[in-house]
């Protein structure tokens, strides 16, 4: 089990399906865990155990900087520091270009791009101050590849790709290492309603992907950055 005791973790998007069962299995394995959020943060009483004592952000707009900043610089003060940020963030959109809206090109972009590029910025500072600095990134496999009524949602995971690249090379003589997963469908309750009749023992699981975030947190990954990898199951 890949060791992330004792490391002070924030997690974007981490009131969604795989955002909170991310920070469970980070949790799980010893790490400090700061949950962001846009929407109102759930009841604690509502949470696994493991998140018991969770710090939660509720209400932060990673989309524009300035509450991306002052969410990751609460975090570290509270924490006296921050080693890992962990961007979850994002959405999904199924729309093609013949019949769909340019303004989802833009909406995209907005969440799944510069939520991780603004979180990213704000941490920069705390994770070089780290011992250990990470940053993982979700992208997605149709950053590679899309197919119809992908183009959107692909382009926007392609940039996430990018920013992950772009930032390993910039922090790499600073002890900071960027990376990414790229999933295929996750399983998830949204896409067994979306697909009912999909073979959901194909798809890659939250816990699959929550073990794959813990182990590039971990010092047994401190060789890896820039990479894109991908997560997923039999699909």
């Amino acid at each position: 089990m890949n060791n992330v005791n004792g490391k002070i973790v924030a997690v974007t998007g981490a009131f969604g399906s795989l955002g909170l069962v991310a920070a469970q299995v980070l949790a799980e394995r010893g790490a400090r865990v700061a949950l962001i959020g846009r929407g109102r943060a759930p009841d604690a009483d509502t949470l696994p155990s493991q998140l018991a004592d969770a710090f939660l952000l509720g209400g932060v707009d990673l989309g524009e900087p300035a509450p991306a900043q002052e969410a990751i610089d609460t975090i570290a003060a509270r924490h006296g520091g921050l080693d890992a940020l962990v961007n979850v963030a994002g959405g999904f959109r199924w729309e093609t270009v013949a019949d769909g809206s340019v303004d989802t090109w833009d909406l995209m972009f907005q969440v799944n791009v510069k939520t991780a590029l603004n979180a990213s910025k704000a941490a920069i500072r705390h994770l070089v101050a780290s011992d250990a600095g990470r940053i993982v990134n979700i992208s997605a496999g149709a950053a590679l590849k899309a197919g119809a009524g992908m183009g959107a949602y692909s382009a926007s995971k392609a940039g996430v790709a990018r920013l992950t690249e772009a930032l390993a090379e910039e922090l790499k003589d600073k002890g900071v290492t960027v990376n990414a997963i790229l999933p295929s469908i996750i399983d998830t309750r949204q896409n067994r309603a979306d697909m009912p009749d999909a073979d959901f023992s194909r798809w890659v699981t939250p816990v699959q992907i929550g073990t794959v975030i813990a182990f590039l947190l971990s010092e047994d990954a401190q060789a890896i950055t820039g990479a894109l990898i991908p997560v997923t199951g039999r699909v």
